[in-house]
């Protein structure tokens, strides 16, 4: 079993900054890829950023591409999303997912993921 509990969120003005933290506890977290989702108002949850679990190896959504920055630190069993040029469209629901074992997965869909946090507000005000 793996908790995941986000923090960070918060309201911030557009064009701002905000960084995101996904602490995991329960089972080793360095075997295991991770990934930030997000759901925004009226939307389907979509994937924002993802990282191996060597943490050479990101992906990232083009919406969000060269504004965030996914990171893990495996000592801390702490996932990080820096997010900077914040828009109002980033307003959402963000949270944190964890993939089990070293298959090789599609980042991009959130069906694979095993375990998910609850999840931590962002709100950017135009």
């Amino acid at each position: 079993q793996v908790q995941l509990v986000e923090s960070g969120g918060g309201l911030v003005q557009a064009g701002g900054s905000l960084g995101l933290s996904c602490a995991a506890s329960g089972r080793t977290f360095t075997s295991y890829a991770m990934a930030w989702f997000r759901r925004r108002p009226g939307k389907e949850r979509e994937f924002v950023a993802g990282i191996s679990w060597s943490g050479y190896t990101t992906y990232y959504a083009d919406s969000v591409k060269g504004r965030f920055t996914i990171s893990r630190d495996s000592a801390k069993n702490t996932l990080y999303l820096q997010m900077n040029s914040l828009k109002p469209e980033d307003t959402a629901v963000y949270y944190c997912a964890t993939k089990m074992g070293l298959a090789r997965f599609n980042y991009y869909s959130d069906s694979p993921y095993d375990y998910w946090g609850q999840g931590t507000q962002v709100t950017v005000s135009s």
